[in-house]
């Protein structure tokens, strides 16, 4: 199993745009080989910021790969140039391979 996370810091007043517009948004993820299931998390407020993270489970870092190299992606994540007036600075990426899965 692999996880994908972007980690965004939002300015408090961009806060509910920054969600209407993920709760809004078509991920293209429903259906794509190897994908498990996505999360979109908010986070504590410090200063002013809110962090969030969108956290996505895949079968295996190479489903992952493969998503990123599709046209679902790029249609995921089209104008999102224009959404990065809503949070500071560019998302953080963060991947991790699982050692241990208890259910």
């Amino acid at each position: 199993m692999y996880i994908a996370m972007n980690r965004f810091s939002v300015m408090r007043d961009n806060a509910q745009a920054f969600e209407e517009l993920w709760l809004g948004r078509d991920s293209h993820l429903k259906g794509r080989d190897g994908f498990v299931e996505f999360h979109m998390l908010r986070g504590p407020e410090v200063d002013g910021l809110v962090l969030y993270a969108s956290h996505t489970v895949w079968s295996s870092e190479s489903t992952f790969l493969d998503w990123t190299r599709s046209e679902e992606f790029r249609a995921a994540h089209k104008g999102a140039k224009a959404n990065s007036k809503l949070y500071e600075g560019s998302p953080k990426f963060e991947g991790f391979s699982t050692i241990q899965h208890i259910v």
